[in-house]
């Protein structure tokens, strides 16, 4: 006996390991027993013992949202007045099937659409839906109102109390905490570099035992491997920030890796030096981010103007440090200005980049919105498409019960609600397994029906179908979750209307109903899902970063019009136009980005790894912008050509490899892809014989950081296509429970 209670345990803790979700459901089966047993035998009102029961399962379950116990409570009262006022146009649009569907078509895309803007309101959809849903049927009694918006705010209270004093369970991890984490981990292992660059003893060793812990814990940052409810995916400035903040704490631990090694066997006590400045600047965003104390200016380490004077006298090897180190606190002071907009502040006065950086730092709030609405208020957009799939679903639903009378004709939209995906392959996949768990449940519950058809049996049984639906089928799999969800609402509904053994043939009908107008809606709009737009604009991102890529290297050595292109009519040069379409495109896919994981929970696997997609785009840009400004134009060639004749080859190397790229991306496949090659004999050897020969001009260093842009987009370009192992892995990229 003690052996099956342990083994039950050790299942649970597997499944469950904070036990979260049974705090969940005990609380939520405590609330639903309370206000059901109070409403339907204390007070003898069936309509509003209905409400509350599906009010509690509203706010409890359909309802996913973001932050603690307590911010999800405010969230629940916030949501209040719209489930209110979602219910009263349910009451009265319910007088006829024409008006009730018509509302639900509308009603169905703007709620749905609405979660375009994040998480909050895509985590408030469905219980928003649930709402109208429920009022929209027949019978047509607008009097009954104040029962039933006494019944779902009694169950929308109760709820947000006991999510803050009953069995609270821990916060989940946010972004900006796992950022925290990785900032310290990887100034940690910025700290050890610098200690390796010192020329301290068994440094080296330490820096490597470091580089892990930076590695895993900047993995941990990774969209997919987030909660849903956690993802950075707003249009916010605090949101858009955090996204900075990863992409460049990833960009610098990819440094501080080829750092460590390239400089093994160098030596440089300023190089050194820089390095602490650096990991003293990362310590503070990481403890800004997790809230010990507040960023500050003093973050930034403000190093983009410094030359390393003794590089005129350097090694190859220190020369080759000194521009990895220059790269890698430039991203450090990225990070450290995207904290500060985190954290709400807007006199950043210190911006290490041009105009393109941190653009949203620039617009308001209400624009920033719009502007996600607006690149998303199209056909081509998969979350319109997604949101309009589901009104008509929706729509179709409450037309086809009403015309044709369907008793309980709501649970054919609930079960819409329930299995509709953003693909008709993934439809039919998740109604096959509702289906069987369907069907198990009703032939149990007309089982159950037949053999104890007094009401006072299922009121007994109540608490136990709840805690079943709630807590245990959410661990065992949708089937079973369909499964003991039937046996549920066959529990409550013949407690409140006189029912037989037919209630089981009821819900099976209505399942088996919404489950074909499902699928036929997901087969004719729209059948693929939502990779196809995220492909279309990253192959633009992408394609447009390639020409920026070599436009800005012509631009440096003087060939910016040799082609015979001419500035615009706004004065832009060729180079200038590249980068603005450049940043363009990147808008559009930062948005398409965050739309992918905003519409789905567990990603498909991808030839595509995308959050390095972005982040080479973002590269590009960056580099675009810092090496296309000022009055650098034409300063290399003249001087040096040799070197110049070079990095101009290798930018038309990498502008064809990454349009190459764009465009197999654009055709669906990269397993093709040939990665880009890198040069054994670079610009820094030719470099230090330039020194060697003489030249003392600290420009020549330029020429060093072109290089090293030109290799770090090589490399960044190497990591896009999604290695074979995680693509057929199921905890590769595409599985969040990996994380």
């Amino acid at each position: 006996m003690w052996s099956r209670h342990r083994r039950a345990r050790d299942w649970l803790q597997q499944r469950d390991p904070d036990y979260c979700a049974t705090r969940h459901a005990t609380r939520l089966t405590l609330v639903a027993c309370l206000l059901f047993y109070g409403c339907r035998y204390g007070l003898g009102s069936p309509l509003m013992a209905a409400y509350a029961l599906f009010g509690t399962l509203a706010a409890g379950v359909f309802a996913q949202l973001p932050g603690g116990p307590a911010q999800r409570a405010r969230t629940l009262l916030a949501a209040l007045p719209v489930i209110w006022l979602l219910i009263a146009a349910g009451t009265l649009l319910a007088a006829s099937t024409w008006a009730a569907a018509t509302g639900m078509l509308v009603i169905g895309f703007a709620v749905a659409f609405a979660g375009v803007s994040g998480p909050r309101l895509i985590g408030l959809g469905s219980a928003f839906q649930l709402a109208y849903i429920l009022a929209s049927f027949p019978p047509y009694q607008p009097d009954t109102l104040p029962e039933r918006l006494a019944g779902v705010t009694l169950a929308v209270v109760l709820v947000a109390v006991t999510e803050v004093t009953l069995w609270p369970g821990p916060a989940p991890a946010t972004t900006a905490q796992r950022l925290g984490w990785a900032a310290r981990s990887t100034a940690s292992f910025v700290a050890a570099l610098a200690d390796m660059l010192a020329g301290r003893p068994a440094a080296a060793a330490e820096a490597r035992r470091r580089q892990v812990n930076a590695a895993d814990s900047v993995t941990q940052t990774q969209m997919w491997r987030l909660p849903p409810t956690e993802r950075a995916t707003s249009p916010s400035r605090q949101d858009h920030a955090l996204r900075d903040a990863a992409t460049d704490l990833h960009q610098t631990v990819r440094l501080a890796e080829w750092l460590r090694r390239s400089a093994a066997t160098t030596t440089d006590e300023d190089v050194a030096t820089s390095l602490r400045r650096c990991a003293a600047s990362l310590s503070r965003s990481g403890d800004a981010l997790l809230g010990t104390e507040q960023a500050s200016r003093e973050a930034v380490v403000t190093m983009e103007h410094q030359q390393p004077t003794a590089g005129r006298s350097a090694t190859t090897g220190q020369l080759r440090a000194a521009a990895i180190t220059r790269s890698l606190a430039r991203h450090t002071d990225f990070v450290a200005t995207a904290v500060r907009i985190a954290e709400g502040h807007r006199d950043t006065t210190h911006q290490p980049a041009g105009p393109h950086s941190f653009w949203y730092l620039r617009r308001s709030i209400p624009s920033l919105y719009w502007l996600r609405l607006r690149i998303h208020l199209t056909p081509r957009s998969v979350f319109f498409q997604r949101a309009l799939r589901l009104a008509v679903a929706l729509a179709a639903a409450r037309l086809i019960a009403g015309v044709l009378n369907l008793e309980h004709g709501f649970w054919v939209l609930l079960a819409i609600l329930t299995l509709l995906r953003t693909s008709a392959a993934d439809t039919w996949s998740t109604f096959r397994r509702a289906l069987a768990g369907t069907l198990v449940g009703a032939a149990a519950g007309a089982l159950l029906l037949l053999v104890a058809p007094q009401q006072e049996t299922y009121a007994v049984l109540l608490p136990l179908t709840m805690l079943l639906a709630l807590g245990v089928g959410p661990l065992l799999g949708l089937a079973w979750s369909q499964t003991f969800l039937t046996l549920l609402l066959i529990t409550a509904f013949a407690q409140l209307t006189p029912a037989g053994w037919q209630l089981a043939g009821v819900r099976l009908l209505d399942v088996l109903t919404g489950a074909a107008i499902g699928v036929g809606t997901g087969i004719l709009m729209w059948p693929k899902g939502g990779g196809g737009e995220l492909r279309r604009y990253t192959s633009a991102y992408l394609g447009a970063g390639a020409r920026a890529i070599e436009e800005t290297v012509m631009r440096l050595a003087g060939r910016d019009h040799a082609s015979g292109r001419a500035p615009s009519h706004r004065g832009e040069t060729s180079g200038e136009q590249a980068l603005a379409a450049a940043h363009r495109a990147q808008i559009l896919t930062d948005a398409s980005f965050c739309q992918y994981h905003l519409e789905r929970s567990h990603p498909r696997p991808s030839d595509v790894d995308w959050e390095a997609a972005l982040a080479a785009g973002h590269r590009i840009v960056r580099g675009a912008e810092r090496f296309g400004s000022g009055d650098r134009a034409g300063t290399l060639a003249p001087r040096w050509p040799e070197p110049t004749d070079q990095l101009m080859h290798r930018a038309q190397r990498l502008r064809s490899d990454y349009a190459g790229l764009a465009s197999r991306l654009a055709q669906g496949h990269l397993q093709d892809a040939t990665p880009a090659a890198q040069p054994t004999m670079g610009v820094v050897e030719q470099v230090h014989e330039i020194f060697q020969g003489g030249d003392r001009r600290a420009d020549v260093l330029h020429l060093i950081e072109v290089d090293h842009w030109l290799a770090d987009l090589g490399r960044s370009f190497n990591r896009i296509p999604a290695r074979q192992e995680e693509r057929c892995s199921p905890s590769g990229p595409s599985n969040p429970s990996a994380g």
